[in-house]
């Protein structure tokens, strides 16, 4: 693969990362009556929001189009979220359930910088760099309410 398609998988990967991040926080949010962990979860959501518009605008910058997460993937998540919750809405189940949704952000991030840093696009590199330190620091913000 060219470094150009490289980048912009990368970009897309990114995009995507965020944007589930995105759907996950907006499906639970309303499953809690906590107010601590609603507003963590606000929190993060600004966070995300904000990182998806960085990313979002490079890619807008290298003329390539931001795809949503498709409707099927999203229906997915929305009902596994919601089937969860119905049984287990306390505050450790959903910082649990969002846990496990960072940390798997967090290892999909850690791979494209291991393997991929130095051939990416130096304002690529820094913008996974950033969602990175945001999804660590996610990570351990939500370790408080296990």
């Amino acid at each position: 693969m060219d470094d150009k398609n490289l980048n912009n998988e990368v970009l897309y990967d990114l995009y995507k990362n965020a944007q589930i991040a995105l759907q996950s926080i907006s499906n639970i949010t309303d499953s809690t009556d906590d107010v601590t962990i609603k507003q963590e979860l606000l929190n993060q959501y600004e966070g995300y929001e904000k990182l998806a518009g960085k990313i979002a605008t490079l890619m807008m910058e290298y003329n390539i189009t931001p795809k949503e997460p498709n409707a099927m993937k999203k229906a997915m998540l929305w009902s596994s979220i919601k089937m969860s919750t119905l049984t287990n809405n306390s505050t450790s189940h959903i910082a649990d359930m969002m846990l496990k949704g960072t940390v798997m952000g967090i290892s999909e991030l850690t791979q494209i910088i291991n393997s991929k840093a130095t051939t990416l696009n130096e304002n690529i590199l820094t913008l996974a760099k950033e969602l990175l330190k945001v999804e660590e620091d996610f990570e351990e913000d939500l370790k408080k309410h296990l």
